[in-house]
């Protein structure tokens, strides 16, 4: 096994708003020390200047592969470069941070997994819910209402200004319910620890200003091989509506656990993406019966103290990433999630492009 170096250097590639939030948590935490910044525009400029200044700038990511020598690259461009650069870090002897999704095309994905192998390296990917207690706890909730179960989630936002730049660029290869649906069929996922065997979507192109062949906004409905079925929406654009943008509920035979955001769910929020992994409270309904079929148990309310800010849960999935290195976790059910998430995404974008169920 190779012996890490005391502190981890990390090049940082990419510096928008995860870019940015993953660089302040390694410039935060012992362990880490970042190397280089890497953008092709001036965001590498704000990045270094925010942090302090002093950080090697590059504007070409294999010159700043092969100059700064990292331990470790965090990747948080856009998804149609993740493959390629993910491959070059390992190929390089590094350990890769992603966003997500892993890469733009399942098979994409699944080279980046054995690029892995091959390294003996560690890949980590930014599925930021994984490290949310609420969410956690969420799907805990979830697991104890019976099968089969019934999960309906969406993240409409409606996008103007920075976002709406981020949202269009995002477009020119990948649709919402790619891009942003990969997180939510990983929580059914966990939900339901089920595989899933069909899905069906649907989709509408809102606006000219994306590309002819992509839609901005998308709904999925999956079914899973223990019965449990999944819906999620995700729309993005200035014409998005606000009402009911914030939906995170689950149904089961022994009642329902819900995500009761009020403050993030509020009108105003959509486009914030802080509130998008805001819980504030779970409430666990019983389906429990008297003989009167009145309700045996009261609504309950979990209201969790630990409920990180959009900076802590970088911190957090960056805490993991040290220590799967330090550690020398496995991390093969992890990248094969992973895997798994974007090829139910990428079988719902068949779908809306076909019209037809596509069976898993």
């Amino acid at each position: 096994m190779t012996i890490e170096p005391s502190t981890i250097r990390v090049l940082v590639v990419g510096c928008g708003n995860m870019g940015a939030s993953h660089a302040q948590a390694y410039q935060l935490l012992d362990g880490f020390s970042i190397c280089g910044i890497v953008s092709t525009g001036n965001s590498k400029n704000v990045l270094n200047e925010k942090l302090g200044g002093g950080y090697p700038l590059y504007s070409d990511y294999a010159t700043a592969l092969a100059e700064t020598r990292p331990d470790a690259v965090c990747i948080s461009t856009y998804p149609d470069t993740h493959e390629q650069f993910a491959v070059m870090a390992l190929e390089a002897g590094c350990h890769v941070f992603i966003e997500k999704p892993l890469a733009d095309t399942v098979a994409g994905a699944e080279r980046v997994s054995e690029a892995a192998r091959r390294a003996d390296r560690k890949v980590v990917v930014g599925y930021i819910l994984r490290v949310h207690p609420s969410w956690e706890r969420f799907v805990q909730e979830a697991q104890q209402l019976g099968k089969p179960l019934v999960m309906r989630m969406n993240l409409n936002q409606q996008s103007h200004g920075y976002m709406w730049t981020v949202h269009r660029n995002l477009m020119k290869s990948l649709s919402p319910i790619v891009d942003c649906g990969v997180h939510y069929i990983d929580v059914m996922c966990q939900m339901t620890r089920s595989k899933p065997v069909w899905v069906s979507a649907i989709g509408a192109r809102l606006t000219d200003d994306i590309p002819a062949d992509n839609y901005n906004y998308g709904q999925l409905q999956i079914r899973f091989d223990d019965g449990s079925v999944g819906w999620y929406e995700a729309g993005w654009g200035p014409m998005m509506s606000e009402t009911a943008f914030f939906v995170k509920d689950v149904i089961g035979p022994k009642g329902c656990v819900s995500i009761t955001a009020k403050n993030a769910g509020a009108t105003g929020q959509s486009d914030n993406v802080d509130a998008h992994t805001k819980t504030e409270s779970l409430r666990v309904h019983r389906a429990d019966l008297t003989p009167d079929d009145e309700f045996v148990h009261p609504d309950t309310w979990i209201d969790l103290t630990d409920e990180p800010d959009h900076q802590e849960l970088c911190n957090r999935e960056q805490r993991y990433f040290l220590r799967a290195i330090r550690e020398n976790l496995d991390l093969t059910d992890h990248l094969a999630d992973a895997v798994n998430s974007l090829r139910i995404a990428f079988a719902c974008d068949e779908s809306v492009r076909t019209g037809e169920v596509v069976r898993l």
